[in-house]
C-alpha cells in the first residue's frame, strides 16, 4: 500500500494492533508514497474478538441506538435497540363514544379527545376530554357538536375540522383550541365527514380525502394557522383513511371504498405517490408516528373490527401486536411523532370508553443465534 513517512513505532502494540489515541490532525497526501490499495490481496484474520466490536466487562452506561459491543462478563454480543411493542390498558373516557375518528391530538401522556357519537343514548357531541397519562378530565366543549371530524395539534393547541353535525350532511366547520376553550376559525374549502385523513399541528395541518357528503373525494387541503388552501389531490379517492406525518412528509394509509383500500400514499410536500401496501387492508384505525416509521392499530377490515397492529419501518409493513379490543373509528393522538409511543381510545366496538396505550421498550438487547 506504500509507506507512511512518519515514525509510528511506539504506536504499534502487540499482535500488530495500531494505537491512534495520541494522534491528531491528518497525514498530508505528500507523506504517502502510494495511496492505492490495489496491491492488497488478503486481510489477515482477527486475533481478538475486540478488533471490530468493542469488548467491555459491562454494558456501556449510555449507548446510542445501533451501537454494538461484546459483553465479556455475559459472553454475549449486545446492541442498543427498540424492543417489541405492545398495548396496555389506560384509563377509560368519562363518556363512551364512537365515530370520533380523527378527533384526537397530543401524545400518549397528554391527549385531547373531542366530538363523536355519545353512547348509549347517541347524539352528536362537542364533549372534550383531556388525558394526563392515567385519567381523563372533562374540559370545555366544542361550539358545534359533531362526529367523524378531523383533528390535529397538541393537548393545548389543537384543531377540529369537518365532520357531520346532522347525518348525512358534511361540514366545513373548523375550531381552534387554546388549552382552555374552542374558537371558530376559518373553515375548510370543501365540506367532508369521515375526515380521518388528518395530521399535523395547529398551525400546519393537512386534511386528506373524506366523504362529501356521500361520495369519496381526492381533495387535500393544507392549513397555515389562518386559512385552508387546496393542494394536489390523492391518486385514489377515499375516506376513513389513516394519516400521519407533517405538511411536508405525510402518509395516508388504507381507507374505503375498494371496499377496503390497501392503498398507501406518501406526500412529499408537493405530490402524492403510491407506495407499499399494508398486509391487511383497513379503515378507521388508530395511527401515529411519521412517514418513515408508522404504527396502524385496529380498524375495520371489511368483515369485522380488527385488533391487528402493523408497523412500517420505512421499507416493510410487519404485523407486531394486537389491541385488546378490536375496533374502528376511534380517536388517536394525531400529533404523536414517535412510533414507539402512542394511544388509541373509544371507537366502534360497538362503542367504547376504553383507552389503550402503545409502547415499544428501549434498552440493551442480546443478539441471539438461530
Amino acid at each position: 500500500m506504500g509507506t507512511i513517512k512518519q515514525n509510528l513505532a511506539n504506536n504499534i502494540e502487540t499482535l500488530g494492533k495500531f494505537d491512534a489515541t495520541d494522534l491528531t490532525g491528518t497525514i498530508p497526501a505528500a507523506n504517502i508514497t502510494n495511496s492505492s490499495l490495489s496491491d492488497i490481496t488478503t486481510i489477515p484474520p482477527s486475533t481478538s474478538g475486540g478488533d471490530l466490536i468493542q469488548t467491555v466487562a459491562s454494558d456501556p452506561p449510555a449507548p446510542d441506538f445501533g451501537d454494538i459491543w461484546y459483553n465479556s462478563t455475559e459472553q454475549k454480543i449486545k446492541l442498543k435497540a427498540l424492543g417489541i411493542g405492545s398495548w396496555a390498558t389506560g384509563g377509560n373516557l368519562n363518556s363512551a363514544r364512537t365515530n370520533d375518528s380523527g378527533s384526537g391530538a397530543g401524545s400518549q401522556t397528554a391527549t385531547l379527545c373531542y366530538s363523536g357519537d355519545l353512547l348509549p343514548a347517541g347524539g352528536k357531541t362537542g364533549n372534550t376530554e383531556s388525558y394526563d397519562g392515567s385519567s381523563w378530565t372533562e374540559v370545555n366543549n366544542l361550539n358545534t357538536g359533531r362526529s367523524l371530524t378531523g383533528g390535529a395539534g397538541t393537548q393545548t393547541a389543537a384543531l377540529a375540522y369537518g365532520g357531520t353535525p346532522t347525518p348525512p350532511t358534511s361540514t366545513t366547520d373548523n375550531e381552534s383550541w387554546d388549552g382552555t376553550s374552542w374558537t371558530e376559525v376559518n373553515n375548510l374549502n370543501t365540506s367532508r365527514l369521515y375526515a380521518t385523513g388528518s395530521c399535523g399541528i395547529q398551525t400546519a395541518a393537512l386534511e386528506v380525502g373524506g366523504l362529501n357528503p356521500s361520495v369519496a373525494i381526492v381533495n387535500v387541503e393544507q392549513y397555515d394557522g389562518t386559512s385552508w388552501t387546496e393542494i394536489n389531490d390523492l391518486n385514489t379517492a377515499r375516506f376513513v383513511n389513516m394519516c400521519v406525518g407533517t405538511v411536508s412528509a405525510a402518509k395516508s394509509v388504507g381507507g374505503t371504498p375498494d371496499p377496503v383500500a390497501f392503498a398507501v400514499e406518501d406526500w412529499n410536500g408537493s405530490s402524492w405517490t403510491e407506495v407499499t401496501e399494508m398486509n391487511t387492508p383497513r379503515q378507521g384505525g388508530g395511527r401515529f408516528g411519521t412517514q418513515g416509521s408508522t404504527v396502524i392499530g385496529g380498524g375495520y377490515d371489511g368483515t369485522a373490527n380488527s385488533a391487528l397492529t402493523e408497523f412500517w419501518d420505512g421499507s416493510t409493513w410487519t404485523e407486531v401486536a394486537d389491541l385488546a379490543i378490536g375496533r374502528n373509528n376511534g380517536g388517536a393522538a394525531s400529533s404523536g411523532t414517535s412510533s414507539s409511543s402512542g394511544i388509541y381510545f373509544s371507537g366502534t366496538a360497538p362503542g367504547s370508553a376504553a383507552t389503550e396505550e402503545w409502547t415499544v421498550p428501549t434498552g440493551n438487547q442480546s443478539i441471539q443465534g438461530s
